[in-house]
């Protein structure tokens, strides 16, 4: 038994035999011969007292000078560590009755080991698992040599239904269970000063569920991974030669770490020549419900590469490479991208409730042509959303390499890279959740708009102006000219068009750039003095069109309630210019 002082029991067992090679201890390592064991448990406990194994997790203060970092070889002690572990499992083995027992805050899940059986290389094993809301028996079987370093094991339930995988939902609410998992080791091998390892694992019918994955349960019907690991004495890498399979989808991983010099990060990836088909039905269940029931015909193949120096992250390299052959969608899944065409009924989805429908098209009478929309918008926002929309294909990669460097450097994501296509996607076809399947969704949705001549540039521009959010329950630059200045988007002047473009990316948050006068504040002026800039720079403006535009905005629409007024302004003027104030005093809220 072991019992820390004042804690829960560590370790309690009622028997246990061994046998060790005494060579091998001559030689200062421990290598067990036989192992048998059997009524025990080991308990970890963490409650509001602490946790019954913080005593062996506390490291010794080192009282010897610091002579600064030692040398790192990756190869040798990732050998060491499996060499060691290796040798602790005997070639012959015993178990019976062993229990782990956790319990995290009451969070409580046994896991007991009824039975173990290893002998002539041949493992099995049966565990019993419990939980809140789990009873299952789990059954593990194959082949397991330690001494020649090779495993093949198969490990799954001892009837038909899912594992599933207990404490993490209660833990983090990631719900999550397979029917069976495949580890097979082939090799370990130290070759002079690289270690190689290769074998493969594969999963069937893997499922997680989690708000921030999917609103459904995403489940891969069977997914592999051939592996074929390195390690040099200033890097650890996933060669080339490795594949991934994702039911139908292949592709060949790269990836390493260096500190040889600079500290390097690469990443690569190549899909090789594949059936547009085969992708598309090979795309993971619950995480890509738009492409369901999709039909695309033509081939495709695919290369990544990422390289990030810690030391120069300005010179980061990113760049993806799509190379298609005869690719069409021939038919659409739940989001019917063709509809962009024509007179449609769109629906904001805001704090998951539908709100009020939008018809786009002439029936609507805020509905506005592009043409009959102010150049001066069109250049503000095009300017402040993305300069080069009419001139990309839905994505701009150095506008990613440049959000990846920011949100490494911030160490948080507070940078994107969300073009108008983008934009539009989301807003038409898809729901605000911020989860990973409606970004990906968004990703494809985008590519497949811009590269299969769907719809044109004006047209997704018009949709874009007649369905974004411009405030509170306004939607379309129609309704944003009425609401703010009681005008027709074809009349907005200069200032105008540049405030309704600052408000594209918070327009519920409109009111914030006004002081209680219901002026414009300081700081507000400048953003829309530099875009002024921006856009006569690009010959977007001419000087001519800034006569007369110092920044004041003027609020006389129905949006003008939303201001924080507090400063009653002085008048010089006569009666009528009291009497506008008033009128418009009387339509205010307070």
């Amino acid at each position: 038994a072991l019992v820390p002082k004042n804690a829960d029991t560590l370790l309690h067992v009622q028997e246990i035999k061994t046998s060790v090679n005494y060579l091998k201890l001559l030689t200062g390592d421990v290598q067990l011969g036989t192992l048998e064991m059997k009524n025990g448990y080991v308990q970890l406990v963490r409650n509001k007292n602490g946790k019954n194994f913080d005593t062996f997790l506390k490291k010794k203060k080192d009282e010897t000078p610091d002579d600064g970092p030692t040398e790192a070889n990756y190869a040798d002690r990732a050998y060491n560590i499996l060499n060691t572990a290796l040798n602790l499992v005997p070639t012959d083995m015993k178990l019976d009755n062993l229990t782990l027992r956790l319990d995290d805050m009451g969070r409580e899940v046994n896991l007991n080991l009824q039975q173990m059986r290893l002998a002539d290389e041949h493992l099995e094993s049966t565990i019993g698992v419990t939980a809140d809301s789990i009873s299952q028996t789990w059954k593990v079987k194959g082949m397991a040599d330690p001494r020649d370093k090779r495993a093949d094991l198969k490990f799954f339930n001892s009837d038909t239904s899912r594992i599933k995988v207990p404490y993490i939902y209660e833990r983090f609410g990631l719900k999550s269970g397979f029917d069976s998992i495949h580890l097979n080791v082939e090799n370990i091998d130290m070759d002079g000063d690289e270690l190689h390892i290769d074998g493969f694992a594969s999963i069937g019918n893997f499922m997680v569920n989690n708000p921030r994955i999917a609103k459904k349960d995403v489940v891969i019907d069977k997914a592999r991974f051939d592996y074929h690991f390195l390690f040099g004495p200033d890097f650890v890498a996933i060669d080339s030669s490795s594949t991934v399979q994702l039911n139908q989808i292949k592709f060949n991983p790269y990836a390493r770490y260096s500190v040889a010099g600079d500290t390097i990060y690469e990443l690569k990836a190549r899909i090789p020549t594949t059936k547009a088909q085969d992708f598309i039905n090979s795309l993971p269940t619950g995480l890509f419900t738009n492409f369901e029931g999709m039909e695309a015909e033509g081939t495709f193949s695919y290369d990544l590469k990422f390289q990030f120096n810690k030391n120069k992250p300005g010179a980061l390299v990113f760049d993806s490479n799509l190379k298609k052959d005869g690719l069409k969608i021939i038919k659409y899944g739940a989001a019917d991208l063709a509809k962009l065409n024509t007179t449609f009924t769109y629906r904001a989805i805001d704090n998951g409730r539908a709100q009020r429908p939008i018809l786009v098209g002439p029936g609507n009478p805020f509905f506005t042509p592009l043409d009959q929309i102010s150049p001066y918008v069109k250049n503000a926002v095009l300017t402040s959303e993305d300069p080069s929309f009419f001139r990309h294909r839905g994505f701009i990669t150095e506008a990613f390499r440049q959000s990846i460097i920011k949100n490494i450097k911030t160490r948080q994501f507070s940078r994107g890279a969300s073009t108008i296509s983008m934009q539009l996607v989301k807003n038409v076809f898809l729901t605000r959740e911020k989860t990973l399947s409606r970004k990906l969704e968004e990703i494809l949705l985008v590519y497949i708009l811009e590269n299969n001549g769907i719809s044109n540039k004006s047209r997704m521009l018009e949709v874009y102006f007649n369905v974004i959010e411009w405030g509170p329950d306004v939607y379309g630059i129609g309704e944003a000219a009425d609401y703010y200045f009681n005008k027709h988007p074809s009349q907005l002047s200069l200032d105008e068009s540049v405030f309704l473009a600052s408000i594209v990316p918070r327009p519920k948050a409109f009111m914030w750039q006004f002081d209680g006068a219901g002026q414009l504040k300081p700081y507000a002026i400048k953003h829309n003095k530099f875009v002024k800039d921006l856009m006569l720079r690009r010959a977007l403006i001419m000087p001519e069109d800034t006569i007369a535009q110092h920044g004041d905005v003027h609020v006389s629409g129905r949006g003008r309630s939303r201001l924080r007024l507090t400063e009653i302004p002085q008048f010089e003027g006569d009666s009528l210019e009291l009497d506008e104030f008033f009128f418009n005093l009387s339509k205010t809220s307070f």
